[in-house]
């Protein structure tokens, strides 16, 4: 009899591990498949999502974002370009000015470029949506590594953007480490799924630098 209840509590403790599992397994599938997917829409913006710079210059990685946006915006596929990323201490330059610089250099008109802050993907959205909601800016392609991809359209459409993928397809991140991203990425979503993205944020990041 007095292992009755043992008996019981293991098998429900073993039941919870198993969904758990089976959750962050099906968000793995998610993020995967939505990493691997390029909406054939237009919209009114591309949004770029920060990464690192290199004292003025944007980063392989930043560049291939950046190539990427620009590919966008030369077809057609929306008339502005919102940049994104703020600054760490120490650092002289943000990353949304980097990128917009470099986009400008490319043949984007100024007038056209937006830029914002952050230092992760829910201050990337925040510190632009002002500008966004003024321009009556509602539908985005979201341009972002693979592995981000599923991320950064869950917390701009939770901040009220209608977004379409356009994942890099040729971003450096892809050839290191990539299970450790792809790890962090399903970790973070399955978590900002149950919490809140905007409360995951406040737990784990600094407030954003602007430039």
């Amino acid at each position: 009899m007095i292992f009755g209840p043992v008996k019981l509590a293991l098998r429900i403790a073993s039941l919870a591990v198993s969904a758990v599992m089976l959750y962050f397994a099906v968000t793995f599938v998610q993020i995967w498949m939505t990493g691997h997917h390029h909406s054939s829409k237009s919209a009114q913006a591309i949004l770029v999502f920060g990464t690192t710079e290199n004292n003025g210059r944007p980063s392989p990685e930043l560049k291939a974002r950046l190539d990427h946006a620009l590919m966008l915006w030369h077809d057609h596929r929306a008339t502005w370009v919102v940049v994104t990323g703020g600054k760490l201490k120490g650092d002289v330059f943000t990353e949304a000015g980097v990128s917009a610089s470099y986009v400008e250099r490319h043949g984007v008109p100024a007038d056209r470029v937006l830029q914002g802050a952050g230092n992760d993907t829910w201050q990337n959205v925040a510190t632009v949506s002002s500008q966004l909601k003024k321009l009556h800016i509602v539908t985005v392609l979201t341009v972002t590594d693979p592995f981000h991809e599923d991320r950064a359209m869950a917390i701009a459409a939770s901040q009220g953007l209608t977004t379409y993928p356009s994942p890099v397809g040729n971003s450096p991140t892809v050839k290191h480490s990539l299970w450790k991203y792809y790890a962090k990425e399903t970790f973070e979503v399955g978590v900002g799924r149950i919490i809140g993205y905007g409360r995951l944020s406040s737990w784990t990041s600094a407030a954003p630098r602007a430039r």
